[in-house]
């Protein structure tokens, strides 16, 4: 029987990363603390380059925080050397919360999703499904900042209705209309969150009615728990772009650990490689004798097309 032991820290290096990469931000950040820990330096895409690069340097930057280009030039390169790449994409098909959260159902207070690239949907049923992504916050001197939520716990469900409300025609089709049945359960509708939707709702005379136009069009209890998780108040909240994700953690398996189960291995699989071999490769010996421009280059949106927020 194989032994894949000596595999076994990278394979678990590999399971950090996915389980705290649930969405691109936060896939994009965890490599730059990668590539910062081992001396790669941040540029502006707003400063040109010119005067800047050197050879034997190491340099990344970001496009709207979800795309990843980075970079070492050889210590031996000159003007007309070639380029070694490696390319790959940090998103991965999910449930992306709509621009209008707010839905209920049934006596139950649902979320508004849109399917997010080419998914597997009926995988999502009956998960335990947390919630991730980037906040808009307005500070007290109305400049706007981006801040990283991840909520990991199972704050959401789309469940499989019983064996007893279905026909037999329905369960050998197992058909999924996402419009009805990928609209994930948070709670059941009380009295009292009725009084924390219509406080929320007229809270704050300082908002403009384009701001409290969109605050009413989401769930109070989604802003509430956004709020708390990142410690600021509701009013504060200006924007999100926030999708869900499974709780259950990576995880090595089969009976001699010589699998990787995982969500997101498309494309997150490639974007942790080429990250690890890049830096692993410009702290190694053999890159000091490099005349090229080694180069990892992981975009954004390659699941619904390619054209946005490119480099």
């Amino acid at each position: 029987m194989a032994d894949y032991s000596s595999h076994f820290p990278l394979a678990e290096k590999a399971c950090k990363f996915l389980t705290s990469s649930p969405d691109p931000y936060h896939a994009v950040q965890n490599m730059i603390t990668r590539l910062e820990g081992v001396g790669y330096a941040r540029l502006s895409k707003r400063d040109p380059f010119a005067g800047k690069l050197e050879p034997g340097g190491k340099y990344y930057y970001t496009v709207n925080t979800t795309t990843l280009i980075a970079f070492a030039v050889g210590p031996k390169y000159k003007p007309g050397n070639g380029f070694k790449i490696i390319g790959g994409h940090t998103d991965s098909p999910n449930l992306k919360v709509r621009p209008r959260s707010q839905r209920s159902a049934a006596g139950c207070i649902q979320l508004g999703v849109d399917c997010y690239g080419g998914g597997l949907w009926h995988t999502w049923f009956d998960r335990d499904l947390g919630l991730s992504g980037r906040v808009l916050v307005r500070e007290k001197d109305g400049k706007v900042v981006q801040k990283l939520v991840l909520i990991n716990r199972p704050i959401a469900r789309v469940s499989t209705l019983c064996i007893h409300l279905q026909t037999a025609e329905e369960r050998r089709q197992f058909t999924v209309k996402k419009e009805d049945h990928l609209m994930p359960i948070l709670g059941t509708q009380t009295l009292l969150e009725n009084a924390v939707r219509n406080q929320l709702n007229t809270g704050s005379s300082q908002l403009d009615a384009a701001d409290s136009a969109w605050r009413k069009e989401q769930e109070p209890l989604l802003l509430k728990m956004i709020a708390s998780e990142l410690g600021i108040d509701v009013m504060d909240i200006a924007d999100f772009e926030l999708n869900l994700f499974d709780t259950q953690p990576a995880t090595l398996g089969g009976i001699t650990s010589e699998f990787l189960y995982a969500a997101r291995l498309d494309n997150l699989a490639t974007c942790f490689v080429s990250c690890e071999a890049l830096s692993d490769y410009t702290e190694s010996e053999s890159f000091q004798d490099d005349g090229d421009i080694t180069l990892v280059a992981l975009f954004d949106h390659e699941e619904v097309g390619s054209g946005k927020f490119v480099c």
